[in-house]
């Protein structure tokens, strides 16, 4: 289970005195537990699948913060979070390319016979079931975006 797996390589990288592994690794966890006591309270494990979850959403805030960073000429902001974010990533798995996603978008277009970007929810809802995890809502957003205008 990967909650046991972030246990584990936080004593190693405490051991190790890797701050920066050390760091994100502890806010995994923290952001596991914390969507523990969010979904069930007390008791409650989270799943592989929710962990992968959590990992996505601090991922995206990575990805967010990275921008603003560069808007307001940061780097050494935009380094430390560009350098959690390849941590975070080692936890997702393989993201599919923009040709993948391509492919996925237009057999979606075709599975629900979407024609405009009023049709944008019903094939989102279909991606987004098929490729959980495995690539980042946003891009695929603009992909179908594109495919519909």
């Amino acid at each position: 289970m990967l909650k046991q797996k972030f246990q584990e390589e936080l004593k190693q990288s405490m051991l190790a005195k890797d701050v920066l592994k050390t760091s994100v690794l502890r806010m995994l966890i923290s952001g596991v537990t914390y969507y523990e006591i969010q979904k069930g309270g007390a008791g409650y494990e989270a799943t592989d699948e929710d962990i992968l979850t959590v990992i996505q959403k601090e991922a995206k805030q990575h990805r967010d913060s990275i921008e603003q960073f560069k808007n307001a000429n940061r780097p050494e902001l935009v380094e430390k979070e560009t350098k959690e974010l390849q941590i975070l990533q080692q936890y997702l798995p393989k993201q599919m390319n923009e040709d993948g996603i391509r492919k996925l978008v237009k057999d979606a277009l075709i599975e629900t016979n979407a024609t405009s970007v009023k049709d944008m929810g019903k094939v989102m809802g279909i991606l987004m079931a098929k490729i959980k995890g495995k690539a980042d809502g946003g891009l695929v957003s603009k992909i179908v975006k594109e495919e519909l205008s």
